[in-house]
C-alpha cells in the first residue's frame, strides 16, 4: 500500500485520532447492521452484525468479508463501518462479530476476550464457513488482527479449509512492546485512559456477578494496561501474569507458521506499536505480504477530500486491502452483480 497522508495531518497521533473521530467512513449511505446471536461451546454468547443487504440472498454465494474489531471496538467503529462499505461497493457479504462483552451487552461467562484467543476465532470462522455459501476472508484490525494472526499461525495448513486469505491491520504483533508503548507519555494519558474508562465499568459489572473473580481494589489501582491485565485479562484466560499473557498471546513469533495467503499492514508511525517491533521479511513465512508505509497512525490511513484542509475519508485502506483478498478468489468464481 502506498500511502500518503493529508499533509494537515501530520504524526502518527493525529492521523490515528482524525480518522477515528472526525474522517468519512462511507461513500453514500450508512452501512446497516442485523444482528444475530450464536451461543458459544462454552454456553456464553457472541453478537454478529451482518451487513444488511436490500435484497438477502439465500443461499449467499458471494465472497464474505468476516471483520474482526480492534480492543473495545465493535460494529459501529470508523474501521468496520468503512471495510462495510468496501465490501458493499463490491458486492461481498460483510459480517463484524463481536468479543464477547463488545456488543453493549455484558457477556454471560466469567471470561472476556484477549489479544491470542485463537480458539474464539477458530469457532467463529467454522461457524461462518457452515452458515455462508459462498468464500470466506477475514480481515482483523488492531487487537482483532493479532488474535487473526496468531490463529492462522496455529493452524497452518488447516486454515485454508476455513479462509481463502487474510488481512491484519495495525496489529499489534509483539504485545510487550505495544503494551509498553502505552503505559508511557501521551499515549498513557490518551488512549491508555480512554480504554480503561470502557474496560474498568465492564469489569466491575463482571465482579458484580462473580464476586471472587479478582480484586475489586486491584482493578480500581490499575492506571495502565499492564495493571490491567494483571489483575483482569491474564487470570481469567489462563495466563500466569501479563508478561506470560503478552509473550504467549503475540503472534508475531508464529508468523513463519502461515500457510494461508495473509497481509499484514502496519504504520511505522502508529503510535501503538513501535516501528521497531514490526516483523521483517525474514521473520514471515513466504504466505504472509507486508506492507509497512511510514504514515497512517493506529488504523488512520485517511485520504483528503479535495485540496482544502478538515476532509478526509478512511476508505482507502479498506478498499486496498479488499483488492488484496480478491486477488485469491478461484478463477471460476462468478461475479455477481448488486441488486439495483
Amino acid at each position: 500500500m502506498n500511502y500518503q497522508a493529508p499533509w494537515w495531518l501530520p504524526g502518527g497521533d493525529l492521523q490515528t485520532i482524525w480518522a477515528a473521530t472526525r474522517s468519512s467512513r462511507y461513500q453514500s449511505a450508512q452501512p446497516q447492521f442485523r444482528r444475530e446471536r450464536w451461543t458459544s461451546p462454552d454456553q456464553d454468547f457472541v453478537d454478529v452484525d451482518w451487513l444488511q443487504d436490500a435484497v438477502p440472498k439465500d443461499p449467499d454465494y458471494r465472497p464474505l468479508l468476516v471483520v474482526f474489531h480492534g480492543l473495545e471496538g465493535a460494529s459501529d467503529s470508523h474501521y468496520a463501518q468503512a471495510f462495510a462499505d468496501a465490501a458493499r461497493a463490491r458486492n461481498w457479504a460483510c459480517a463484524v462479530p463481536h468479543f464477547r462483552g463488545c456488543s453493549g451487552e455484558i457477556n454471560r461467562a466469567p471470561r472476556a476476550y484477549h489479544s491470542g484467543d485463537f480458539a474464539e476465532i477458530d469457532w467463529i470462522l467454522r461457524r461462518f464457513k457452515q452458515q455462508h455459501a459462498g468464500p470466506v476472508f477475514a480481515a482483523g484490525v488492531s487487537l482483532g488482527g493479532n488474535a487473526l494472526m496468531r490463529w492462522a499461525g496455529e493452524l497452518e495448513n488447516a486454515a485454508a479449509e476455513l479462509v481463502l486469505a487474510i488481512s491484519a491491520v495495525s496489529a499489534p504483533l509483539d504485545l510487550a512492546a505495544s503494551g509498553h508503548a502505552l503505559g508511557k507519555g501521551f499515549n498513557r494519558l490518551v488512549y491508555t485512559r480512554m480504554f480503561l474508562n470502557s474496560m474498568v465499568p465492564k469489569a466491575l459489572k463482571k465482579l458484580d456477578r462473580y464476586p471472587q473473580l479478582f480484586s475489586r481494589q486491584a482493578l480500581l489501582n490499575a492506571r495502565d494496561l499492564y495493571d490491567f491485565d494483571n489483575v483482569v485479562t491474564a487470570p481469567l484466560h489462563g495466563f500466569k501474569d501479563t508478561n506470560d499473557y503478552w509473550t504467549r498471546a503475540s503472534a508475531k513469533p508464529h508468523l513463519v507458521r502461515i500457510q494461508v495467503p495473509a497481509l499484514v499492514l502496519n504504520a511505522r508511525n502508529d503510535p501503538f506499536v513501535p516501528h521497531k517491533s514490526l516483523p521483517g521479511a525474514h521473520e514471515v513465512s513466504a504466505s504472509v505480504t507486508l506492507w509497512q508505509p511510514e504514515e497512517g497512525g493506529h488504523v488512520g490511513f485517511a485520504q483528503a477530500l479535495g485540496a482544502w484542509p478538515g476532509a478526509a475519508h478512511v476508505r482507502a485502506m479498506p478498499a486496498a486491502v479488499c483488492e488484496f483478498l480478491a486477488q485469491h478468489l478461484p478463477a471460476s468464481a462468478v461475479k455477481i452483480p448488486a441488486e439495483q
